[in-house]
């Protein structure tokens, strides 16, 4: 498996990233996840990162897998979540018809178009009849590397151009926000529940 720029950005600066996304208070967003779901449902964390929704879905009660890319930050979530975190790439997800939500919380945004598209396919295949998505992306229109890693930014004109490429996938929902981290307000991004039809 050859690694990336992102996967090794995320290698090298696991702790930092652990440490500052862990506390974030993700709350009102979980809650419009979870506010979907049946009592139990089966959840794939894809591209967990620190583990931190992946620890809150579990403690509520919900059935929980979780996945990442960088080796050092399944170690990281493992220990935080009490689960073992699968290291896999997203291109790899291979599951039919499993999940009843998928949350990919400014995980796919770092995927160029071409290959963001697989993904999303294989994502709404693994998932079960009127399943749900969860994700988000930079606010824009850039793509390429920033910061030390890659990112594909979405519009609300851009992400309906993208989805006509995904069959089955419909948007039940699409909100506008800042980012949640200290010090980091004037970013925005945009936010999808998105609905397997």
């Amino acid at each position: 498996m050859r690694k990336g720029v992102t996967i090794a950005y995320y290698d090298e600066n696991a702790e930092r990233f652990a440490l500052e996304t862990r506390s974030v208070d993700f709350g009102a967003v979980q809650k419009e996840f979870t506010d979907r779901l049946r009592e139990g449902a089966f959840i794939l964390d894809f591209g967990c990162g620190s583990g931190r929704d992946a620890k809150t879905f579990l403690d509520q009660g919900y059935i929980v897998e979780a996945v990442d890319g960088s080796s050092e930050l399944c170690k990281l979530a493992s220990e935080y979540t009490g689960i073992e975190v699968k290291q896999m790439l997203f291109q790899q997800l291979e599951e039919t018809e499993k999940y009843d939500g998928i949350w990919a919380c400014s995980s796919i945004l770092h995927l160029p178009v071409d290959d963001l598209a697989d993904v999303m396919r294989k994502m709404t295949a693994a998932l079960k009849a009127g399943g749900i998505i969860y994700t988000s992306f930079k606010y824009g229109t850039f793509a390429g590397v920033r910061n030390g890693r890659y990112f594909t930014d979405m519009t609300e004109d851009t992400i309906d151009v993208f989805l006509e490429k995904v069959e089955k996938i419909m948007i039940e929902k699409q909100w506008v926000s800042t980012d949640v981290r200290p010090g980091r307000g004037e970013e925005r991004w945009l936010n999808l529940i998105l609905r397997k039809r």
